[in-house]
């Protein structure tokens, strides 16, 4: 049954752009969320945002009829979710596409898996479902990533009339690697995206993954269209909120503690596996080995948001890259200087200080979707910044020309990356980091939501 307030556009995606929190006294307190999707749907009118209730405090919000307009929380079983969440999408799919298992060990695909895939398809039959009823007739949907990879298959036969789009925000896996899932997954993988209209991705050379993947299973894409988006910087907002008086504050405090005429190499990640912050902590470490000339004249800032927390391999990694931070800092630590300035409280005011601080920033991902932290720091730096660039970022692709770009794993030639851009003439320094930022902000995220809704349209 399709509801009498049939939107026209509806976004479906594990987090909406809401959450709730239960205050003791019993009342609910809402938190906006940020990040492109939030932005780049704000430029679109008549929708209707489909999300999954994540906490105790959402799923009392959708008992109680308190989500607001314009969203739809699913109060999936706690339980499905969590296989859902963290048993497939977090640890198997993930995984996967970053490749990152430790293959003599792992994956195990056994009857726990099997136990875990049947919430993962009950929690996309529950999206699916949901939209079924929201849409209009002939609306557009736009399905994001890969917790949603079987709902635009799902909600194909639900409803034939419907344009679907779906998006990937992570990378997609090389074929060989793909098949590391059972055969029957991957193709109920592949199927369930081909239920779209258009299947997009943030660079062409995940497209191309996706589709060497369909074309080896399946045989082919189908009658899908197959799009690239490249999320871009929203420079406006960087720019007026990196000026704002929290942000100055804490500017303040940051350049108290790296003290006077020194310089910087920032990083801002969560502690996501594949985000390489160990092998960071460690490139840093080589610079200061192999050129003892920058001790005392550089501080790493380390930003490491704890991510994930609730999977002990997240959990190990996070003690790790503090341990590393730590051991460098005892190693070549001075009364007047800590080499490693590492912070894990997360503090969005504080990241977009050391952006404005950065001489050089530090994006060394294993793998990446995209990465727009590569993308803001050169948009927000005060001085413009050099960009030490991992190849397997997706933002390689645009920014690759103007960065100095690195093999991840590769700890010696990334020290020797440090080095050349903290010893990178000023003035060169300044014409790329203004190049990067023109390339990071070609294509913002409202524009980016509105050419996916305008091909899905098309």
């Amino acid at each position: 049954m399709v509801s009498e307030h049939a939107a026209q556009v509806l976004v479906a995606s594990n987090r909406g752009p809401v959450s709730y929190a239960l205050r003791e006294d019993g009342t609910l307190d809402s938190k906006r969320g940020g990040g492109g999707l939030v932005s780049g749907l704000s430029a679109v009118e008549d929708k209707l945002w489909v999300c999954a209730a994540l906490s105790d405090g959402d799923r009392e919000a959708v008992r109680r009829g308190a989500s607001e307009p314009g969203v739809r929380m699913l109060d999936v079983d706690a339980d499905v979710h969590a296989d859902a969440y963290n048993g497939i999408a977090n640890s198997v799919l993930w995984f996967v596409h970053h490749m990152i298992y430790q293959t003599p060990l792992e994956p195990v695909f056994d009857a726990e898996f099997r136990r875990q895939w049947a919430s993962y398809e009950a929690y996309n039959r529950a999206f699916a479902q949901a939209l079924a009823e929201e849409a209009g007739e002939g609306a557009a949907v736009l399905v994001q990533d890969y917790h949603l990879s079987l709902v635009p298959g799902i909600l194909r036969e639900l409803r034939p009339d419907l344009r679907i789009g779906h998006f990937s925000h992570t990378p997609w896996a090389p074929v060989d690697y793909f098949r590391l899932l059972p055969d029957d997954i991957g193709e109920q993988l592949l199927k369930g995206i081909l239920g779209a209209d258009r299947a997009a991705f943030l660079t062409r050379r995940w497209a191309d993954a996706f589709i060497a993947c369909c074309t080896e299973i399946l045989g082919g894409t189908g009658r899908t269209r197959i799009g690239v988006h490249g999320l871009g910087a929203d420079a406006d907002f960087l720019r007026r909120r990196s000026r704002e008086a929290d942000v100055d504050e804490r500017m303040e405090i940051l350049r108290e503690q790296v003290g006077a005429d020194r310089r910087t190499i920032v990083r801002v990640d969560r502690t996501e596996l594949s985000k390489n912050i160990v092998r960071g902590l460690h490139s840093y470490r080589a610079l200061l080995e192999e050129h003892p000339e920058w001790r005392e004249r550089v501080v790493h800032i380390a930003f490491a948001y704890p991510s994930r927390q609730d999977l002990a391999v997240y959990r190990d990694y996070t003690a790790e890259v503090q341990r590393v931070a730590d051991r460098i800092n005892a190693d070549f630590g001075t009364e007047s200087w800590a080499p490693v300035l590492l912070q894990v409280d997360d503090d969005f005011a504080r990241s977009l200080a050391a952006y404005r601080l950065a001489d050089v920033a530090l994006v060394n991902p294993i793998r990446d979707g995209m990465n727009l932290v590569a993308k803001e720091v050169p948009v927000v730096s005060d001085n413009g910044c050099a960009l030490v660039l991992s190849r397997e970022a997706g933002a390689y692709e645009e920014l690759g020309e103007d960065a100095i770009v690195v093999n991840p794993y590769d700890v010696s030639a990334t020290a020797t990356a440090l080095h050349e851009a903290l010893t990178m003439d000023p003035d060169e320094r300044g014409a790329r980091s203004k190049r990067l930022a023109a390339a990071a902000t070609a294509l913002p995220p409202q524009r980016w939501f509105l050419d996916q809704l305008d091909a899905l349209r098309g």
